[in-house]
């Protein structure tokens, strides 16, 4: 069984947000589907480690702003390379919108959206599934999404050439291309530009 037969399912990309007494967040999730038309449902998968579920969960709202190809790695970094719980993903970030729902949308870098308000949760272990009545939507422009795949081809950096050249191990993060040089990773390294996990990181040898 090939398990990177998985990677060729078309993903989308979306800032998911959420407000919960006072504060904002939000955090990068690849799956927002719609499941009727008619009463209008979609469902929303989102990693228990995640603060925005916690947030969803609470408040019952959320929006998912829907990534176009204008977005730029630096939104990646910002809402999927951090966590809320220690970080206001927002600070310093202007190109936002307060919704009706009270979330905020993102406005650049992301071509529409939707508001939805939670019916029901379902556990699946890792992540919460909510499935939620749509509230608002609206189109803003129409540069075309992007897609996992266009995210890891054309908006995630490319891994740089090997820095050393001294016939030493270094250890690639697959993410961002952050270099670590040693024989082996420390245990629970983490990367400190993306905040990946060792399991994300490839050896090279040069």
């Amino acid at each position: 069984m090939n398990p990177k037969a998985m990677f060729n399912i078309s993903y989308g990309l979306y800032v998911l947000t959420a407000s919960l007494d006072g504060k904002d967040n939000g955090c990068i999730i690849n799956t927002v589907t719609q499941v009727t038309s008619d009463p209008n449902q979609i469902t929303i998968a989102v990693n228990k480690s995640n603060y925005t579920r916690d947030m969803i969960a609470e408040s019952k709202k959320f929006t998912a702003s829907i990534i176009s190809q204008a977005a730029d790695f630096e939104l990646f970094k910002r809402f999927g390379f951090q966590s809320g719980r220690n970080t206001d993903k927002f600070a310093g970030f202007t190109a936002t919108k307060r919704l009706p729902s009270g979330a905020l949308l993102v406005t650049e870098g992301t071509n529409a959206y939707i508001s939805g308000y939670v019916t029901q949760e379902i556990d699946l272990g890792t992540h919460s599934l909510f499935i939620a009545s749509v509230t608002d939507m609206d189109v803003l422009n129409d540069t075309p999404s992007a897609t996992y795949t266009y995210y890891h081809q054309q908006i995630k950096p490319k891994p740089q050439p090997p820095k050393s050249t001294s016939g030493k191990t270094i250890w690639r993060c697959t993410i961002c291309g952050y270099e670590y040089e040693g024989e082996e990773l420390p245990a629970g390294f983490i990367c400190p530009i993306c905040k990946h996990p060792a399991s994300d990181f490839e050896k090279v040898t040069v």
